[in-house]
């Protein structure tokens, strides 16, 4: 998300920034001479010269990134973290100068800090979608003439085609640099206290929802009721206990409890649910037919 910097650390950047330029550059012969002593004596002293002479060209790459308002300090420190991985990976042996194999390293490391911060929503998850988020300004200025705004028909079809994407992606993309991060917190105007959250719908469920699903509990644990009445007081303990409750008793436990068998006590299971799912279903085909014994046990069931 785009934040702004502190008078502090405006300040601080200048004093970084000062010393950075202060920095003598490098020439080949020496450039090479310390890559090389790095590489192969791992010689500390070597490696803070090296990287010391290119702290400008991180400077100067992160104020091409500027206009995506995040801190310049961090984006420093990104490409910073960029121009030592490229110290690490340097071959002098190729005879290509570091600048030149550094600024790609420093470029990516800021581009992946700004994909990951400049929103809360992540952009650019995809090779097309990162060209396009650092490209489409500039392209459009150059086909549009304009950078921000309704993009036309046809500089999205000319876009698309200079980046490999879809004409949709180049749309969505657009839309999405035209827009900014904003608080649900934050008031809708300065004359009310409701705030932008207020508006996001309720995908719960409503209040007739809501009194219907009672109801519809309520009646299930009456038939429920109802039809535990119709079991022995030994089946109503072995499927409360092996059926109703959320921690299962063990058919040992069960058996020692009862002084039986856990095979006897599995039978009686297995027989008191088959009794207990016919009398549930006869309740509820004639749920108007119930006796009045069972009426005592609608909205009730003491075994839940």
């Amino acid at each position: 998300m785009a934040t702004s910097e502190s008078f502090q650390a405006v300040a601080s950047n200048r004093r970084y920034i000062s010393s950075a330029m202060d920095t003598p550059m490098l020439s080949r012969e020496k450039e090479m001479d310390l890559a090389r002593r790095w590489r192969d004596e791992q010689d500390e002293k070597a490696l803070h010269e090296l990287v010391g002479a290119y702290m400008r060209l991180v400077i100067s790459i992160a104020g091409k990134f500027r206009a995506y308002g995040l801190p310049m300090s961090d984006l420093i420190q990104e490409g910073n973290v960029g121009l030592m991985q490229a110290a690490a990976r340097f071959d002098p042996e190729r005879d290509v100068r570091f600048s030149t194999y550094a600024s790609w390293w420093i470029r990516s490391a800021m581009q992946e800090f700004i994909l990951r911060n400049w929103s809360i929503v992540r952009t650019g998850t995809s090779a097309g979608q990162k060209s396009l988020f650092f490209n489409l300004r500039w392209l459009r200025a150059r086909i549009d003439g304009v950078g921000a705004g309704t993009i036309s028909p046809d500089a999205t079809e000319k876009i698309a085609s200079a980046l490999k994407v879809s004409p949709r992606d180049v749309e969505t993309m657009s839309m999405r640099l035209s827009q900014f991060d904003q608080s649900l917190n934050e008031p809708i105007s300065l004359d009310g206290p409701e705030e932008w959250g207020a508006q996001l719908a309720d995908e719960g469920p409503g209040p007739d929802e809501i009194v219907l699903h009672k109801r519809e509990l309520s009646t299930r644990s009456g038939w429920l009721a109802c039809a535990m009445a119709e079991l022995t007081e030994r089946e109503q303990l072995i499927i409360a206990e092996r059926r109703l409750n959320e921690e299962r008793v063990t058919l040992e436990e069960l058996g020692g409890r009862l002084g039986i068998t856990k095979e006897r006590v599995r039978q009686i299971e297995h027989k008191a649910y088959e009794k207990l799912r016919a009398a549930v279903l006869r309740i509820a085909r004639d749920p108007l037919g119930l006796g009045s014994k069972c009426r005592e046990h609608q909205g009730e069931l003491a075994w839940g």
